[in-house]
């Protein structure tokens, strides 16, 4: 162990990693500490376990994808974007591919693969690691910077808190990055958990747990927040929504929930179709299956469980053809295919929480260097910082992208104090 390290990287999960890398260039001293017995336990779950690295997308739709966040991350993705993300990996023995043509993935699929080639890199860059090392005070003293777990004080000028959320706390993510940062006089933003399943008011959605609907739209029935909506594959759960729009879609949902009681929503689960277009489509399936009852009608279009399901709530009977509904029952019925209701009214907080919503303020850090605009020589990457993406490769794309721009700057700036 040195007596005082060039940088101290707190934090041994994705950011942390790659920011420790690139930190230990030139031959600079860097500490990792984790708080766990081992690294990267959260990233060993990633994506079930098959570790979505990033995705193709072009910088500036990526950028876009993080919505008021997007300005802050441009400076990172441009030094550090997808590509050079591949390349990385490349360079230290990760071989990637795209099945889908969009999302990148280890051609093992499997999340080991990645976090053994990050812990053989450190270990050749010779970053001393030090686990069950939970940091409980930072403090400055004369350009230095001193470093509290519960047994030791490190020392060191250059700082990088890279201690992630609050989402999955039993994989570590438990907050301390927070708590150590505002008392560095840092603002913290509200903590809101994202990328979960949620739960809803109507019971029948546990019928429906069959099937996956594809190109789901969902959107904010209030007026004032009428123009969230997000669109994907959604599942149906024992007492709720899960799939991939539902999990873009709660980073919107969760702080409305303290706002409000319950979330109504609007979900189209027929690829966008208009009650115009619904009506068009039964009369033409009507003239080839002329026999066919109005769950069979309903059933061209969405799975049995569902098609059952709204009929029930249009309070139709499905066995009587279309032409002998009551014309009311008839217009509720398409104004359901159109749009559902569903009430959004809790969901399972952060223990089933990917990422978490909030963070250190990005008004308080430069997006150049990702240094603290409050305390020279702290740094900040990854989900401790008020920053978070959609599904699909686009956090751990943050991740290490920030990461980079964090230890790189660190390890530029050391390299002036030593000159």
């Amino acid at each position: 162990m040195k007596s005082i390290y060039d940088v101290c990287v707190i934090g041994g999960g994705a950011c942390g990693l790659v920011a420790s890398i690139f930190a230990s260039q030139n031959d600079k001293n860097v500490l990792l500490l984790e708080k766990l017995p081992r690294i990267a336990t959260k990233l060993k779950a990633t994506g079930g376990g098959r570790c979505n690295l990033t995705n193709h997308l072009d910088n500036e739709s990526f950028i876009n994808s993080f919505g008021k966040g997007g300005r802050f991350i441009q400076d990172a993705i441009k030094e550090f974007d997808s590509q050079k993300t591949i390349e990385f990996f490349s360079s230290i023995g990760v071989k990637t591919h795209s099945p889908d043509g969009f999302r990148v993935f280890p051609t093992t699929h499997n999340s080991t693969t990645i976090i053994q080639a990050l812990s053989l890199k450190i270990q050749e860059l010779e970053v001393d690691v030090v686990c069950n090392q939970k940091v409980i005070d930072i403090t400055k003293v004369d350009e230095i910077f001193k470093i509290t777990t519960q047994t030791t004080t490190y020392k060191a000028h250059k700082v990088i808190i890279a201690t992630g959320g609050n989402g999955y706390p039993q994989l570590g993510s438990t907050g301390d990055g927070y708590t150590l940062t505002k008392k560095l006089s840092h603002k913290i933003t509200s903590i809101y958990p994202a990328m979960m399943p949620l739960k809803t008011k109507e019971k029948w959605v546990a019928k429906c747990r069959a099937d996956t609907i594809a190109k789901v739209t969902l959107k904010v029935d209030i007026k004032k927040h009428s123009k969230l909506q997000a669109c994907g594959d959604l599942i149906f759960t024992r007492d709720g929504i899960r799939g991939p729009v539902v999990l873009d879609f709660s980073r919107e949902i969760t702080p409305l929930l303290d706002k409000y009681d319950t979330i109504p929503l609007l979900a189209n689960f027929t690829k966008g179709m208009s009650v115009d277009d619904i009506i068009q489509h039964f009369k033409k399936t009507q003239k080839t299956y002329p026999t066919y009852n109005t769950l069979q009608l309903v059933e061209t279009l969405l799975p049995a469980s569902l098609s059952l399901e709204l009929c029930h709530l249009a309070d139709i009977d499905p066995n009587l053809t279309l032409a002998k509904q009551k014309g009311l029952a008839k217009d509720r019925l398409y104004k359901l295919l159109a749009w559902t209701p569903l009430t959004i009214n809790g969901h399972d907080g952060f223990d089933k929480a990917m990422v978490t919503r909030g963070g250190v303020s990005t008004k308080e850090i430069d997006p150049k260097t990702m240094q603290s605009k409050k305390v020279d020589g702290l740094y900040f990457c990854g989900e401790v910082v008020d920053i978070d993406g959609p599904c699909g490769g686009f956090n751990l794309q943050w991740a290490f992208a920030s990461g980079y721009l964090a230890g790189k700057k660190a390890e530029a700036f050391s390299q002036e104090h030593k000159t």
